[in-house]
Parts: C-alpha cells; sequence; structure tokens
C-alpha cells in the first residue's frame, strides 16, 4: 500500500456529509441539493439499523441513495442509456475528481474481504441466472457463463495489477446491480438464509462506498447539475 493510500482521509460521516449539504443549500437551492437531500435521507435511513439487522432493507435504502445522487435526465428518456452504463459513466467522473484518492484507499482495503467475495460469488453474475433461466432442450444449464465468469474475473486481476480503481468499482457495481434486482424485483425472501452472504457483504460495502461519493460530488457540485429523473411538482 502507498504511503498516499495510508494516509488518506477519514472516511466522510453522516453528519459531516449533512454539514456539507447545509453549506451548499445556504448558498443556492437546485436540482443538485435536491439530489443531495434525497440521498442523504435514504443514507440516514441505512444507518438506522445495525450490520445484521435487517441488511435486506438497508441495502435497499443504500441503493436508493447512490440512484437518487448519480441518476440524472439528461433530456433522454429513462429507458434510452443503460443504466449500467450510467452508473459506469458516473464512477469514472467521481473517480477522477477523486484528489484525495479516498475510493482509491477504500477499494484496496476493503478488496481482501467483501470485494473480493463479492467478484467471486457467482449468485451475483448475471449471466449464470440467465443461462439458468434459459436450459437447453434437454433441460440441462448451459455453461456459457462460466467462460464469462472466468473472464470478468481476470478483468479485475488486471484491473488490481494497474490499480485501475474505476474497473474494479465498476464490477463491483454490476454485482451489486444483479443484488439489488434480486432484492426488487421479488427473487428473494426477506431475511432470507440463502443469500444472508451476499446481502450482508453487499451492504457492507455500499455503506462504506457510497459516503465518499456523496462526498466527492459535493466538493465537485457543478460537475453534476443533471436534474432528476422526479423534480418536485407543486401543485
Amino acid at each position: 500500500m502507498s504511503a498516499a493510500i495510508a494516509s488518506a482521509a477519514p472516511a466522510p460521516t453522516l453528519e459531516s456529509l449533512a454539514l456539507r449539504h447545509q453549506t451548499l443549500v445556504a448558498g443556492e437551492r437546485n436540482t443538485f441539493t435536491l439530489r443531495m437531500h434525497r440521498a442523504l435521507s435514504w443514507l440516514q435511513r441505512a444507518q438506522q439499523t445495525q450490520p445484521g439487522e435487517d441488511d435486506d432493507v438497508a441495502f435497499i435504502a443504500l441503493w436508493i441513495a447512490f440512484n437518487a445522487a448519480y441518476a440524472q435526465d439528461a433530456g433522454q428518456a429513462v429507458g434510452s442509456t443503460s443504466e449500467q452504463q450510467r452508473f459506469r459513466n458516473f464512477l469514472t467522473e467521481v473517480c477522477r475528481l477523486d484528489e484525495d484518492r479516498a475510493l482509491e484507499a477504500l477499494v484496496w482495503q476493503v478488496f481482501p474481504g467483501p470485494v473480493r467475495v463479492l467478484l467471486d460469488n457467482r449468485y451475483l453474475f448475471q449471466p449464470f441466472w440467465d443461462a439458468l433461466n434459459n436450459p437447453r432442450a434437454d433441460g440441462s444449464t448451459p455453461t456459457y457463463w462460466r467462460e464469462s465468469f472466468d473472464e470478468a474475473r481476470q478483468r479485475v486481476h488486471r484491473a488490481l495489477a494497474h490499480q485501475d480503481t474505476e474497473r474494479v468499482l465498476y464490477e463491483v457495481f454490476v454485482r451489486l446491480y444483479t443484488l439489488r434486482n434480486q432484492l426488487m424485483h421479488g427473487g428473494a425472501t426477506w431475511s432470507s438464509s440463502v443469500n444472508r452472504a451476499q446481502v450482508r457483504d453487499g451492504r457492507a460495502l455500499l455503506a462504506r462506498v457510497l459516503p465518499v461519493l456523496l462526498d466527492v460530488m459535493m466538493r465537485h457540485p457543478g460537475q453534476f447539475h443533471g436534474r432528476p429523473f422526479y423534480p418536485v411538482v407543486h401543485d
């Protein structure tokens, strides 16, 4: 670990983020401060439960906070650009603006634990489910997903070798997006013992990454000025 990474600033807290948001609001209320207000409200909800307590709801709240932060209306229909491409563009921009290299520090410090588990978990790899849900004529499950799975792991290992923080974060969020779909589309039972590990680790990882993302955004509000898809409408 480099000295720059080892000496990274402490992670932002909900309280420090709220204070930064209040400063921005005092200057001007706009669509960016609205998105941050929404994101912080869901982050606060997620933090109302301790780790291990209702991890499903906490993960969903954290993902909603992430959505509130990065989803911006650029004059296109909601479905015109894939969600994965939108959050990849978002992560690329945040990593570029992260002068303190806080995300870099987080990735390398967390990777030996939940990140590695997340990336090696086939149940968070969407092609696995695509193959399972589209069996061969004889009823067997196609194995093409295994090649894609190995290729994805190789991409991550290359990214790690080059300390490509944006690529590692993107691969992590692709897996978290599959977990999000499982929960939001009724593909899991609440508090089920079947998928506890990925929900627990997904929550823990997102809970650490999200405050850093919000902090970088609020340090550079001019770079994230897009409107929310669902603005406040006063009748």
